[in-house]
C-alpha cells in the first residue's frame, strides 16, 4: 500500500469509526467501545507508519505532496490535497495517540452513561477534522477540518446539558470561535486573492516570490482567527468555561485538537505571517499578554480544571511566542510535548475528582491520604507537574527551553525572521510566566496531595482503562525531551538543544517559583483547619462522570462561584494579595466583554423588537383595520331592501344631473 494510501486512512477511519458508532449505538450497543477505541489506535499506527516512510527514518525525507482536482470554481480552485512534512507527520501521531487514550479512558469514565455512543462518535469526528487540518495540502479543505472541531467542541463541552454551566460553556465557546472564524475566513479569501490559489504549496511559493500585495493585513485576519482557536487574549475566554464538559473531553481539546489547530495553522503558514514584521509584533505582544495574565489567573483558581485550563492558555502562549520570533521548530517542539503532559493532567485530575468527591483545591487540602488514595494518578501527576514546570529532565524543559533560545536569537539580533522587539518581548515574558507556571503548578501538588484532615468517602476504584492510560502518557512526558537531538530534523530545526544561559535561567525563575510558593503554603496551610470547606459531594460507587457532575453543582453552591473559594489557607491568596479576586475573575474580561458588546447588541435587539412590534406592526394593523372598517361601511348599505336601492340609484343619477348641469353653466 502506497503511504500516500495510508495517509488517506488516517483521517478517514476515525471518521467511518464516528458513522459506524452513531448507527450501531442503539442497535448493537456491544460495537460502540470497540469502534470508539480501534479506529484510533488503527490511525495512530498508520501514522507512525507515514511519518517513517516520509521521513526515511531521520526526518530528512521529502514532503508528501498529492493532489486531485475536488471542484473547478471558475477562479481559484480547490483541490482535494495532502501535504506532509516531518512536523505533520509527529503532530498527526500525537493527535492519534491522545485520541485513542482519551478514547480508553472514556470507556471507564462513562461507563453508565446512556450517550456514551453519540459522546464517543463525537469524538472520533473530533479527532478526524483534527487529523485533516494536519494533512490537508488545501486551505478550503483544512477550513472544513477546522469548522467540524467548531461544532464537535459545541456539542462535547455541553455533554452534561442538564447542567446550566455546559450549556453556557458550549455555547460561549462556539460564539467566541466563530467570532474569530469570520476574520479568519476573510484572510484566507485574501490571501487566495493574492496568491491566485488555496493550495499550500503554491501559497509558500507564493509568498517566497514576494507575491504577497497586503501581508500585514492577511497575517492580522489570520491571527485573529487563530486567537479565538488557540485560546489566546483576548478572545481566550472560553476556554476555562469549557472545563464544565467532560475531563476526557478537556484533554483531547487542550493536548490534541481545537486549541492546538491555531498554532499548527500558523506554523504552516509561518512564511506569511513573517512577510510582515508588525504582524510577528502583535502576535509576540498577544503572546506575551496571554502567557502572563494566564499564569496569574491560575494561581487564583480554585476548580483544578480551571487551574489546568489557564495553564493550556499559558503554554499556547509559548507556542504563539516562538511562532512571532520565526522559530517553527520551537513552537512545535513545545506543542508535542505539551500535548503529551497536559493530556496526563487532565485524565488525572478526573481520577482525583473521583477519588475526591471534588473538584475544589479548598476541599482537597482539607482532606488526608487523597495521595494513597490514588497512587497513579499521584505519581503520575507529579511527572506532568514537573513537565509542566519545565524541571529537568523532564520534557516541558527541553521544550520550553527551545522556545526561550529563540526568543533570545532574535533579541540579541541573531535571526533576523522577526524584529528583535519581539525578541525581548516574548523573552521577558517566557522567564515570567515559567516562574509563575512553577508556582502554581507547586500550588496544585501541595493542595490536592497533601492535604491535612479527614480521608475523603470512598467513591471506589477507578477502573483500569483510566489508570493504565496515565502511565502511557507518562512516558513522552518524563522521556520525550531527551529526543531533542533527533527530533529536529523532523521539525526543519537547526538545533532545539537548550543553551547555557536561558537553562539558568528558565530553570532557576521555576525553582524560586516552587519554593515560594511552598514557603507561602506552609505559613497559610495552619489557617485550613479553621475554615471547614465543605464543596464535597460524597457518592460512593458512583461512576466518575457523575462525580464530576456532582462536583460542579456542589462548588457552586458552596461558594457562590466555579472559580474561586474564599479560602484563606491558600497560597494563591496570599501570593497574589488584592489582585487575587480579579485574578480569579479572569481580570474581568467577561464583564467587559458584557459591557462593551453583549449590552449594546441586547439594548439594539430591544429596540429593533420595539421598532417591529410598535411601528412596522402599527402600519400592518392599520392596513388591516381600514380595510375591515370600509368592509363594515359597505355591509351596512347591503339591506336587501328594493326600495332602498332605488331611492340611492335616484338620488345618485340627481347628484350627477345637477353636476352636468353646473358644469356646462360654466363652460
Amino acid at each position: 500500500m502506497t503511504t500516500t494510501t495510508l495517509a488517506v486512512l488516517v483521517p478517514l477511519l476515525p471518521f467511518l469509526g464516528a458513522v459506524a458508532g452513531l448507527l450501531l449505538g442503539r442497535k448493537a450497543p456491544g460495537f460502540v467501545r470497540p469502534l470508539a477505541v480501534l479506529p484510533p489506535l488503527a490511525a495512530a499506527v498508520l501514522a507512525a507508519i507515514v511519518a517513517v516512510r516520509q521521513s526515511d527514518g531521520h526526518g530528512t525525507g521529502a514532503p508528501i505532496d498529492a493532489a486531485t482536482r475536488l471542484t473547478p470554481t471558475g477562479s481559484v480552485p480547490i483541490d482535494l490535497a495532502l501535504y506532509i512534512d516531518g512536523f505533520a507527520a509527529l503532530v498527526a501521531i500525537l493527535v492519534a495517540v491522545v485520541a485513542t487514550c482519551v478514547q480508553i479512558y472514556s470507556t471507564g469514565y462513562l461507563r453508565a452513561d446512556a450517550r456514551y455512543p453519540s459522546y464517543a462518535a463525537l469524538v472520533s469526528l473530533f479527532t478526524s477534522a483534527m487529523l485533516l487540518v494536519v494533512y490537508s495540502g488545501d486551505l478550503m479543505v483544512l477550513l472544513v477540518g477546522w469548522e467540524i472541531m467548531g461544532i464537535c467542541s459545541y456539542f462535547l463541552v455541553g455533554h452534561y446539558w442538564e447542567t446550566p454551566e455546559a450549556r453556557a460553556a458550549s455555547l460561549k465557546a462556539f460564539l467566541v470561535t466563530k467570532l474569530g472564524d469570520v476574520p479568519f475566513l476573510l484572510g484566507l479569501f485574501a490571501l487566495a486573492v493574492d496568491t491566485g490559489t488555496f493550495r499550500i504549496t503554491g501559497v509558500l511559493k507564493s509568498v517566497a516570490d514576494n507575491g504577497l500585495d497586503h501581508p500585514t493585513l492577511i497575517a492580522l485576519l489570520l491571527i485573529a482567527g487563530v486567537a479565538g482557536k488557540s485560546a489566546q487574549f483576548p478572545l481566550h475566554t472560553w476556554l476555562p468555561d469549557a472545563m464544565a464538559g467532560p475531563t476526557p473531553v478537556s484533554a483531547l481539546i487542550h493536548a490534541a485538537t481545537m486549541v492546538a489547530a491555531g498554532i499548527y495553522f500558523v506554523a504552516r503558514l509561518l512564511p506569511v505571517f513573517a512577510a510582515s514584521a508588525a504582524a510577528l509584533v502583535v502576535l509576540a505582544v498577544l503572546a506575551a499578554i496571554t502567557m502572563v495574565g494566564s499564569a496569574i489567573a491560575a494561581l487564583a483558581q480554585d476548580d483544578i480544571k480551571r487551574v489546568l485550563a489557564y495553564s493550556t492558555i499559558g503554554q499556547l502562549g509559548y507556542m504563539s511566542g516562538a511562532l512571532a520570533v520565526g522559530d517553527r521548530g520551537a513552537a512545535v517542539f513545545h506543542l508535542i510535548s505539551h500535548g503529551a503532559f497536559k493530556a496526563l493532567l487532565f485524565l488525572g485530575a478526573g481520577v482525583i475528582i473521583h477519588a475526591a468527591g471534588t473538584n475544589s483545591l479548598a476541599a482537597m487540602s482539607r482532606m488526608g491520604g487523597l495521595a494513597k488514595r490514588v497512587p497513579d494518578a499521584y505519581w503520575t501527576m507529579t511527572i506532568a507537574l514537573l513537565a509542566l514546570a519545565a524541571i529537568p529532565p523532564f520534557a516541558g524543559f527541553f521544550s520550553k527551553e527551545a522556545v526561550l533560545v529563540a526568543a533570545e536569537h532574535t533579541a540579541l539580533g541573531e535571526s533576523r525572521i522577526a524584529p528583535d522587539i519581539a525578541g525581548w518581548t516574548v523573552l521577558v515574558a517566557g522567564l515570567l510566566t515559567a516562574l509563575l507556571t512553577a508556582a502554581y503548578a507547586t500550588r496544585l501538588w501541595l493542595l490536592a496531595f497533601r492535604g491535612r484532615g479527614a480521608e475523603a468517602a470512598d467513591h471506589g476504584k477507578q477502573p483500569l482503562s483510566m489508570n493504565a492510560v496515565l502511565w502511557v502518557l507518562a512516558v513522552p512526558s518524563l522521556a520525550f525531551g531527551l529526543t531533542v537531538g533527533v527530533i529536529a530534523p523532523w521539525l526543519g530545526a537547526h538545533s532545539l538543544t537548550p543553551t547555557l544561559t536561558t537553562s539558568v535561567l528558565g530553570t532557576g525563575v521555576a525553582l524560586v517559583g516552587g519554593l515560594i510558593t511552598y514557603g507561602s503554603w506552609s505559613h497559610t496551610t495552619a489557617l485550613a483547619a479553621r475554615t471547614p470547606m465543605g464543596a464535597v459531594a460524597a457518592h460512593p460507587d458512583a461512576e466518575p462522570a457523575l462525580s464530576e457532575v456532582e462536583a460542579m453543582a456542589s462548588h457552586t453552591a458552596a461558594y457562590g462561584d466555579i472559580a474561586s473559594a474564599p479560602d484563606p489557607a491558600d497560597p494563591g491568596r496570599l501570593l497574589l494579595g488584592r489582585l487575587h479576586p480579579h485574578a480569579a475573575a479572569g481580570f474581568h474580561l467577561d464583564a467587559v466583554y458584557r459591557t462593551l458588546f453583549q449590552r449594546p447588541v441586547q439594548g439594539a435587539a430591544r429596540l429593533v423588537r420595539f421598532l417591529d412590534r410598535e411601528v412596522v406592526d402599527t402600519y400592518v394593523r392599520g392596513a388591516g383595520t381600514g380595510t375591515r372598517w370600509l368592509g363594515a361601511a359597505v355591509r351596512a348599505a347591503q339591506t336587501g331592501n328594493v326600495q332602498t336601492y332605488l331611492g340611492a340609484l335616484l338620488a345618485g343619477t340627481v347628484v350627477l344631473a345637477i353636476a352636468a348641469v353646473l358644469v356646462a353653466a360654466g363652460a
